[in-house]
């Protein structure tokens, strides 16, 4: 939901250029906000008569933060779009192995939840995503890493360093402990 108006300005702009795209990073006490975000593209607007708008977004690229600016109420910056360094050859069939071994992890994790919260993150995320034909095919990486980071229970902070990281190798293999730490977590639960 959108509800100050220089926010509906910003995305009547993003809107009217034909970009139908915005950045969006976390806030930062001291610059007011982060140097990593994600561009999000809009999907679809909603204005409710009172004057807020319900906004429907789906990230599609990342970035750094060059410099901060202001315009007309709301935060500007110039960035830098991130893409993943490419591997091949046994790199690349280690790196595949390793996909491979966090996805079903993924999956296992996601299986196991509560029915009430698997339903939660689906109505609101959708289901878990297929594994991508090919894991270098997108400068980002894997659909399913960034729907993954999107579910899981991390502070704010822990998702931007993951959001930064520029090699799949390092974000698969945190994504790999931070799922480790959450079914530890899940078998401390008692049961319900």
């Amino acid at each position: 939901m959108s509800f100050e108006p220089c926010y509906r300005l910003m995305i009547r702009r993003s809107m009217e250029t034909g970009t139908k795209q915005f950045g969006m990073c976390i806030a930062d006490d001291i610059k007011g906000f982060a140097d990593y975000g994600c561009m999000l593209e809009v999907k679809d607007v909603k204005f409710q008569p009172d004057g807020r708008s319900v906004v429907d977004t789906v990230g599609v690229s990342r970035f750094r933060v060059l410099s901060h600016g202001h315009r007309d109420g709301y935060n500007t910056a110039k960035i830098e779009h991130l893409e993943d360094q490419k591997v091949d050859g046994e790199e690349l069939a280690e790196l595949q192995k390793l996909h491979d071994c966090v996805y079903e992890q993924a999956s296992t994790w996601f299986t196991s939840l509560k029915d009430n919260m698997k339903n939660q993150i689906v109505s609101h995320f959708g289901q878990l995503p297929e594994k991508d034909p090919d894991i270098q095919g997108s400068a980002s990486g894997p659909v399913w890493c960034w729907w993954l980071l999107a579910v899981l229970p991390l502070e704010k902070r822990a998702q931007l360093s993951i959001l930064a990281m520029t090699t799949l190798r390092e974000r698969l293999s945190t994504t790999r402990r931070v799922l480790s730490l959450v079914t530890q977590d899940q078998c401390r639960q008692p049961y319900i």
